[in-house]
């Protein structure tokens, strides 16, 4: 990528220097893409029941680390001189997929949560969100497809809509066992059995 070679450049440090931020770069956007190593989803305690959220602060931390990414290469730009086109290259790598990440996963996943109490079931995954009180449920159903990855939970209300929370879309897969637990301990009453996914729609 570089127009000289490392040893024709003055000073050793110099010479580093640009290798270190093209890595930092490189690093960077692996960060935003694999975001449950910085933002992994916690479970917290709340009266009543448990509550799954996303870092609520996620999205803008992203977009301030993103920022960086332009940033090294203008600063490489002009201060190496570089082969242009391995240049390129190299900076739509480090730029474009974290834009296409977010672009596929949802900007606005960034305030998603699902809480489980005694009283109700309330929750966000991007554009779909809603609260139901456990005295409006007539059936609450767990169902995990083959692979064992995803699961969703079904609620069946008594106005007989169906609402499908999809935790493996919401990012909960390490919570699984713990809603698990949760809800067969809640919401026993109202459990309906399914061993594999068959959504009503």
């Amino acid at each position: 990528m570089f127009g000289v070679s490392f040893k024709d450049l003055l000073g050793w440090h110099y010479a580093y220097l640009g290798m270190i931020l093209i890595g930092l770069a490189t690093s960077v956007m692996v960060l935003i893409v694999w975001e449950e190593m910085l933002f992994p989803v916690k479970a917290h305690k709340v009266k009543g029941g448990l509550i799954f959220r996303n870092h609520q602060t996620k999205l803008k931390t992203q977009i301030l680390l993103y920022c960086a990414i332009p940033a090294i290469f203008v600063f490489i730009y002009f201060q190496y001189e570089v082969k242009l086109f391995q240049f390129i290259v190299w900076a739509l790598i480090c730029a474009v997929p974290p834009v296409v990440e977010k672009l596929v996963s949802g900007v606005n996943n960034f305030n998603d949560y699902l809480q489980l109490t005694s009283k109700n079931i309330e929750y966000k995954n991007n554009e779909k969100e809603g609260k139901f009180e456990i005295s409006d449920l007539q059936h609450v159903a767990i169902h995990n497809e083959a692979d064992l990855i995803s699961k969703k939970i079904e609620l069946l209300l008594k106005t007989n809509e169906t609402v499908v929370i999809d935790l493996h879309e919401m990012e909960l897969d390490a919570f699984y066992n713990s809603i698990d637990n949760f809800i067969n301990k809640k919401y026993h009453h109202l459990l309906k059995d399914h061993k594999s996914l068959g959504l009503a729609n």
